[in-house]
């Protein structure tokens, strides 16, 4: 009767375990397919990121190692991007994912990625991250609200573009990826609707196998708690049947218990016997083994006491010894000291040797090269002291000796025009005319040569008020000022020192050259600036920096350094008079007094020359 009761219990509980196997299996499949799902949906997601990385041109790139990606807030997004990350790369270079948790951290990245359902303002995000070359890409967003805004359809995604946004921040977008993305708010909100359709359908279908779920889990549960009342059954009876078990088999323990025991007491009688006599004669042997321990012990003991006294010995010697090192060591250490100052002062005293040596040897050099030098200088001076003779000797020749017969050819040149003018053609007067014309321009060039020769000769430098000269100079020009319209500027001049004469001169010329060489439609404006400025290497009081700016026609870039030599011309005499001098006079002049000149100009817009006079 018990076997048939537990075979209809067994029968019953392998139907429910069936049951329950089946209904487990439905559930389990269900859960595994949305997570399928899920899991597409997750990858699609963190490819479609990449896919729009690659095709967004930065307009300042980074010169960092990897690309960087920034996701804000616990997404589970940041998993799949870094898996990805280990396949993929963007623009060439490895890609490394970063979690923020709040916005204001955000920085050092390229892409940031947000999900609309952590409730992020997604204005408070931009305008935090507005210039910092990071591109926003943000999902479920209202339409044009971020950069890129993705949404969810189906198992993929769409996106739409926000192209102000994108531009406002230099953003370049591939053609590609606009012809796919969407352009209109109406398609958006259809797509916005239809997957929150498909996902109130997938919720609701979930619910439904939820309750399908749930009614089985209950019906399994009645069936288990019948089971159990009758297995609770089974187990009383089969609890009484043991209970006899026991009995007998207790009465049965206790007779063989019995009988065992009369055996045992019998047998520990004569082991009783044997065990104390066993135990008589290891007394009797430990007693003998004690007493020789004991002799033993005694000599030791004096072993020991002489073993102390012969260290007590060795101890007083030590002592003694120690004594003894320790002088010798204190003898040591004052030797020590006394070799280590005399070694110093041995150094000290090669070091100054070596030094003196040196610094006579050095002295000796530099008398040698001073010596030398002073001759050379002397040699220069002498043939300096030669050229300034001869260049004496050329100016009084220049004044006299080839004015003369200039004057001659001049003043003959006059008779014939007036004698026999009438006696010409047409052609004999014109080179009559340009004979003339030649003569006077041929003395003008001598004398500007001779006017040349004669600067940096005055060596006697004076105070001179640089407003007062250019005041007077406007007075000189007033004619070609008036006649050209000419404006002249000039903020508060210094007071220099040098020649008055050549410095005025040098003032002429530039302004008369700014006048002279403007354009034929417009009115020269010039505009006279000085600057005091430091010596850098510290080695003087520093100079005053003057510049003359014009408007006027400029000078090409490979002239500049030309137009500086002695009677070099850039234009004919047609376009403008001149002897072509007039530069190389200022020139020397500045470099007689010490400074520079030079000079910024494009052509067709203005000329501004500077020199340099010492403070």
């Amino acid at each position: 009767m018990i076997c048939k009761l537990q075979y209809i219990a067994i029968s019953k509980i392998y139907f429910v375990y069936i049951l329950l196997c089946f209904t487990t299996f439905l559930s389990i499949k269900a859960q595994a397919q949305n997570t399928e799902n899920e899991e597409v949906k997750r990858l699609q997601r963190a490819i479609f990121i990449f896919n729009i990385a690659q095709q967004v041109q930065w307009p300042n790139p980074v010169e960092e190692p990897t690309f960087k990606i920034g996701v804000l807030g616990p997404e589970r997004t940041i998993l799949d991007l870094q898996a990805l990350s280990q396949k993929r790369k963007i623009n060439g270079k490895p890609v490394e994912i970063i979690r923020f948790q709040v916005v204001k951290n955000v920085k050092d990245i390229q892409l940031l990625y947000v999900n609309h359902k952590y409730n992020y303002s997604i204005d408070y995000i931009l305008s935090k991250i507005s210039g910092k070359n990071i591109l926003l890409i943000g999902e479920d967003y209202n339409f044009n609200s971020s950069m890129i805004n993705m949404v969810n359809v189906g198992d993929s995604f769409e996106y739409e573009i926000n192209s102000n946004r994108i531009d406002n921040e230099n953003f370049s977008i591939a053609s590609s990826l606009k012809t796919y993305a969407i352009t209109s708010s109406e398609k958006w909100k259809q797509l916005y609707k239809k997957t929150e359709r498909s996902l109130t359908k997938v919720q609701k279908e979930n619910e439904e196998r939820k309750t399908i779920i749930r009614d089985k889990e209950q019906e399994i549960q009645y069936q288990q708690n019948k089971i159990t009342n009758q297995l609770e059954e089974l187990d009383y009876k089969e609890r009484e049947i043991d209970d006899k078990r026991e009995e007998i088999n207790k009465r049965n323990k206790e007779i063989e218990h019995l009988f065992t025991q009369s055996e045992i007491q019998q047998k520990k009688y004569q082991e009783k016997i044997h065990i104390e006599r066993e135990l008589e004669n290891n007394i009797q042997e430990q007693i003998t083994f004690i007493k020789k321990q004991d002799e033993r012990i005694k000599s030791g003991k004096e072993q020991i006491k002489k073993q102390n006294e012969f260290l007590q010995q060795q101890d007083a010697q030590i002592i003694a010894q120690e004594e003894i090192l320790i002088h010798q060591n204190s003898e040591i250490k004052s030797q020590k000291k006394v070799n280590i100052l005399l070694a110093s002062l041995v150094l000290i005293i090669l070091a100054a040797s070596l030094f003196v040596y040196r610094a006579y040897i050095g002295k000796k050099r530099l008398n040698a090269a001073l010596e030398k030098k002073n001759k050379a200088i002397h040699q220069q001076s002498l043939e300096l002291e030669s050229k300034n003779k001869e260049l004496e000797q050329f100016a009084y020749i220049a004044s006299h000796d080839l004015q003369e017969p200039l004057n001659t050819i001049s003043s003959f040149i006059g008779l014939i025009a007036e004698d026999y003018g009438d006696s010409f053609d047409e052609v004999g007067k014109e080179s009559l005319t340009f004979i003339k014309d030649a003569s006077i321009r041929m003395k003008k060039l001598i004398d500007a040569l001779l006017e040349y020769s004669r600067l940096g000769t005055r060596k006697e430098y004076v105070a001179i008020d640089s407003t007062v000269i250019l005041k007077e100079l406007l007075t000189d020009l007033k004619s070609s000022i008036d006649k050209t319209k000419a404006t002249i500027k000039s903020n508060n001049l210094p007071i220099i020192k040098g020649s008055e004469i050549e410095l005025r001169l040098l003032f002429q010329n530039l302004i008369s050259n700014a006048i002279k060489f403007r354009h034929k439609d417009a009115s020269p404006e010039i505009e006279i600036s000085c600057v005091k400025k430091n010596d850098p290497k510290g080695k003087s009081n520093g100079f005053w920096e003057f510049s003359v700016r014009d408007n006027g026609i400029g000078i090409p870039k490979q002239h500049r350094e030309r137009i500086f030599a002695i009677f070099q011309r850039l234009h004919s005499r047609e376009e403008y008079q001149g002897t072509g001098i007039g530069l190389a006079h200022c020139k020397k002049i500045v470099e007689s007094h010490g400074g520079k000149i030079w000079l910024d100009s494009e052509e067709g817009a203005g000329s501004t020359f500077y020199f340099t006079i010492p403070a």
